[in-house]
């Protein structure tokens, strides 16, 4: 290869890499006040580790509860699978829901980390469906970098009480948040208890009678969800299995 050809693919390779590189960047943050307004695919890392929501693949989580009067099970499960958002390599979770012993509510989620510890969601693909699996409806869905959606924050790297954030940006469709307000509660669920539990309060302004509180755990992640104000919802961890190995 004689030298004009070399260098036309040297200058080939680095403009499509600086085409790819401003195609990924910068990412519009949807987490709110305090936090970063915009980030850079290069502020993540490639695993989820945060101990409080530890996301390696094969762990699985099983939970039981009521929604209202029907009992209902959802298990969740860290596939090995990924999806680039917005330049970010973000880790699947599968989530199903189960009432009256079928599926009624089937989400892909997809979470990434930060370097500072801090775990992103930056979408999910949500369908309800009815008892012959055809999908009724894809509401909350959202996906950042689409149609003005935005990552949130799900869970910080080092929580503080007081430390707040949105979880999820779709405009009319997708408002989670969370705010921080015990690092050291008290949680028993049948497959865990501890003395030094996160407790967080959740909620959306999309339905505003209604706020939540959820229990994380060292090393296995969210082991209760109780709704304190509005229509009754809980769920208890009942299961655990962290990468494969049950505990």
């Amino acid at each position: 290869m004689n030298a004009r050809i070399l260098l036309a693919s040297a200058a080939l390779v680095v403009g499509g890499g600086a085409a790819a590189a401003q195609a990924a960047g910068p990412i519009k943050s949807g987490a709110g006040h305090g936090w970063p307004h915009t980030l850079s695919p290069n502020d993540f890392v490639r695993h989820v580790d945060n101990e409080w929501f530890p996301l390696k693949p094969g762990t699985k989580w099983r939970y039981r509860g009521l929604d209202g009067n029907t009992h209902m099970i959802d298990r969740m499960r860290v596939t090995p699978k990924t999806k680039t958002i917005e330049g970010v390599k973000t880790t699947l979770v599968h989530d199903v829901v189960y009432k009256h012993g079928r599926p009624t509510e089937i989400t892909r989620d997809f979470y990434a980390q930060d370097r500072h510890g801090n775990v992103w969601y930056f979408g999910e693909a949500t369908r309800e469906v009815d008892r012959h699996g055809n999908t009724t409806s894809t509401e909350g869905s959202f996906q950042a970098g689409k149609h003005g959606a935005r990552p949130g924050v799900l869970i910080p790297g080092h929580p503080r009480v007081g430390m707040t954030a949105r979880q999820e940006y779709l405009k009319g469709h997708a408002a989670d948040h969370f705010k921080v307000l015990d690092r050291n509660a008290h949680v028993a669920v049948p497959f865990v208890s501890s003395r030094h539990a996160l407790r967080t309060k959740e909620w959306t302004p999309l339905e505003p009678g209604i706020i939540d509180n959820k229990y994380y755990v060292r090393g296995v992640g969210s082991v209760r969800e109780i709704t304190v104000k509005g229509a009754i919802e809980r769920l208890r961890l009942v299961a655990f299995t962290h990468g494969g190995r049950t505990r």
